[in-house]
């Protein structure tokens, strides 16, 4: 059987087009192999070529396109890299095959379906815990495609999703209340998480994680 093929959107960064090394080798190990997918007009071509997409981290998307203005110091991700990821991802999904959305990207797919972001943790929720650095605990509750339970991730953000997206359903939230993951409502396998599960490949959950997508893009 052919492994799967999985493209993962890179970051731009003074031209080029970057991605750690931690993001291929989580799918490779789980049985997939990565390809980096430039930034390019021809979105569909990529579509069809590959089994599933993994939008990967990044900095902060523009809050333009979820129709605010910047109000938080934040780095912004280049408009032409979000635009690319926003085409990307309606080529694949139209063609119904698997996403992950990881940090940058879960919120991206957020964005994508009609929901908002804190632009700013910290400054947007006075009770919240610190999601800068370390690590916190999480609640995942039963979905179909990892194990339900209280779990602890690798925490890095500061934006998360505000308002759900049309189709999504949150899996996965903090003790804070801050959405921690979700999956698409109707279609075979869409999920995106906050923390970076490609970091700590050790864990079970993460290895679920990529088990699971992997599984769902074998053609």
């Amino acid at each position: 059987m052919r492994r799967p093929i999985i493209g993962i959107t890179g970051d731009a960064v003074d031209g080029n087009i970057t991605l750690k090394k931690q993001y291929a080798d989580a799918v490779s190990g789980a049985g997939g192999v990565a390809i980096i997918l430039p930034i390019t007009q021809d979105t569909r071509t990529y579509g069809e070529m590959i089994d599933g997409l993994l939008i990967s981290g990044g900095d902060d998307l523009d809050p333009c396109f979820y129709n605010e203005r910047v109000n938080a110091a934040m780095k912004l991700t280049s408009k032409e890299k979000s635009n690319f990821e926003f085409s990307l991802l309606r080529d694949v999904t139209s063609l119904r095959k698997p996403v992950l959305g990881i940090c940058y990207g879960m919120q991206l797919i957020n964005v994508a379906y009609g929901g908002t972001l804190y632009q700013d943790i910290g400054s947007e929720m006075a009770l919240a815990i610190n999601h800068k650095k370390n690590y916190h605990t999480i609640m995942i509750t039963e979905n179909r495609f990892i194990r339900h339970g209280m779990f602890s991730v690798n925490s890095t953000h500061h934006q998360a999703v505000k308002k759900l997206g049309t189709g999504l359903t949150s899996i996965a939230s903090s003790s804070d209340n801050i959405i921690e993951a979700f999956i698409g409502d109707d279609y075979p396998f869409l999920a995106g998480v906050q923390w970076h599960p490609e970091r700590d490949m050790e864990n079970e959950l993460s290895h679920e994680i990529f088990g699971a997508f992997i599984q769902a893009s074998r053609p």
